[in-house]
């Protein structure tokens, strides 16, 4: 059985036999919630009053309301089509009866937000963080349009229904894509984006949007990625770029923060970040674009504090953004980190330190995430080493840990965290460290046409070369010569900063 549920009016998602067995009835029920929101929202959108009408229709409705404690609302489920909670609560049971089409919303009595017990305590204390300490401080983040950004999406839909504020069809359709995705099936992506045939880049986007004719976006959300315990901060930047800002996996975009240079006097000059999604974007609609950003601070030691004047400007900018700011935008740019979709076979080694772990987002993303061409068609071995200080600081884990799971003949993931992990001579490892432990492997899958990239600071380079050009010597390999023929080839990727 498969269940069709039409969240946009370019591409139906599929409810798979995989996501009836694996989800748990209440993944499952807030699915068919979702869906139901989203469509709706969908199909309503052109006869929506204005946003501030709605707005001031959602206050004036809940005015009257008598709110519980924020727990109480939280945990409360709501009825759908009248059905008992106890029926409701086990929709395996409904939906293996026949195929559904989700194409109108079901009638339900409103309670609550249906919050599963299990999770409840983590709602909890991200509103304390928030310092939301009643329904009236939900209320208020759904008016603002920030909900998405502080929970997770089936969370903050749950919320919004329950405050009956105007539905969201991006957190609607996000939570729906994140928990199509969560058993392992593809997510369907608007093809409209893939070029003819699919590997043919002779009309990718490039330099699109110039420094003194930029693009305007919008900041949907800066979230910090790293655990407490982590050197720095690192945010994930999820921006709305329009369906004008087009690019591919493993280029580049400009960002021009406000304000003039303290120095010079004059405006602020375009910053360079490799692009962490997909040409899909997070959102999967082919509108957005998301960074890895980490925000550069400088320690003075006479003054025992981060010396704020000395502070990066574009980075803060960016992880300090809020939902609804603008953001100047310039490119796409590079051709130097793309995938080389034209040999699926070939094996990917993708090495990088702390954020240069954006392109391959991008790149593992389109082969393993989402149901694209280059996923059909790939055969070969995607190598992740990423290097970290710390294993708090280790970016999008879950995502590696997951595909890993999914597809371990043909993704690997290898981890050199510094300050935690030694090498046999007791050592820091570092990811040539890393290298070193499977050279033979390493040369071998090079010898037949492997690509290997490197992403990150360029502090990281010089180490790496010296640990091939040894492991080259004791392999009776001219290292010099190696590295013409990868470089000739195409074989050898290199950003650094």
């Amino acid at each position: 059985m498969a269940i069709n549920v039409n969240v946009s009016r370019e591409q139906p998602f599929i409810l798979t036999p995989g996501l009836l067995e694996f989800a748990d009835c209440f993944l499952m029920q807030a699915t068919l919630l979702v869906c139901a929101a989203a469509t709706a929202s969908a199909a309503f959108v052109p006869t929506m009053p204005h946003a501030a009408t709605a707005r001031s229709t959602a206050r004036t409705a809940v005015a009257t309301m008598n709110d519980p404690d924020i727990r109480t609302f939280l945990t409360t489920r709501e009825c759908a089509h009248g059905l008992s909670d106890s029926l409701s609560n086990c929709p395996l049971l409904c939906m293996r009866t026949s195929a559904l089409s989700l194409t109108t919303p079901y009638p339900h009595h409103r309670t609550g937000a249906g919050v599963a017990a299990k999770f409840v305590d983590k709602v909890l204390s991200k509103c304390d963080e928030e310092m939301i300490g009643d329904v009236q401080g939900l209320r208020i983040a759904s008016e603002e349009g920030i909900l998405d950004s502080l929970f997770k999406p089936v969370i903050a839909l749950g919320i919004e229904r329950a405050l009956a504020s105007p539905a969201n069809v991006a957190v609607a359709a996000t939570a729906v894509r994140a928990l199509i995705a969560a058993p392992g099936e593809p997510v369907a992506v608007p093809s409209h984006l893939e070029f003819e045939p699919y590997f043919d880049i002779s009309t990718m986007p490039l330099n699109t949007f110039k420094n003194k004719a930029p693009h305007t976006g919008t900041i949907v959300s800066a979230k910090r990625i790293v655990g407490d315990k982590a050197p720095g901060e690192v945010c994930h930047v999820h921006i709305k770029s329009g369906t004008v800002f087009k690019y591919i996996e493993g280029q580049s975009l400009g960002v021009i923060p406000p304000g003039n240079c303290p120095k010079s006097g004059k405006p602020n000059t375009v910053r360079l970040y490799s692009i962490a999604s997909t040409r899909y974007g997070d959102d999967l609609d082919g509108e957005s674009v998301s960074l890895c950003v980490r925000r550069a601070v400088y320690w003075d030691k006479d003054l025992g504090r981060e010396d704020p004047a000395k502070k990066g400007v574009c980075s803060n900018y960016l992880c300090d953004a809020k939902p609804g700011q603008l953001v100047t935008l310039t490119g796409p740019t590079g051709k130097v980190m793309l995938m080389p979709e034209a040999t699926p076979e070939a094996d990917l080694i993708m090495v990088a330190t702390g954020t240069g772990i954006a392109p391959y987002r991008g790149f593992l993303r389109r082969l393993f995430i989402e149901q694209t061409p280059a996923a059909a068609a790939f055969r070969g071995l995607a190598w992740l080493v990423l290097g970290v200080p710390t294993s708090d600081g280790l970016l999008y884990d879950e995502d590696w840990q997951a595909i890993a799971k999914r597809h371990p003949k043909h993704f690997r993931v290898t981890y050199a965290i510094s300050r935690e992990q030694e090498t046999a001579d007791g050592r820091k490892m570092y990811v040539q460290d890393r290298l070193a432990e499977s050279a033979q492997e390493l040369f071998e899958r090079l010898d037949k046409g492997a690509h290997i990239y490197f992403c990150g600071l360029k502090g990281m380079m010089p180490g790496i070369v010296e640990t091939l050009q040894k492991v080259a010597a004791s392999k009776g390999v001219d290292w010099d010569e190696k590295l013409e023929h990868l470089k000739k080839n195409g074989q050898w990727h290199v950003e650094v900063y």
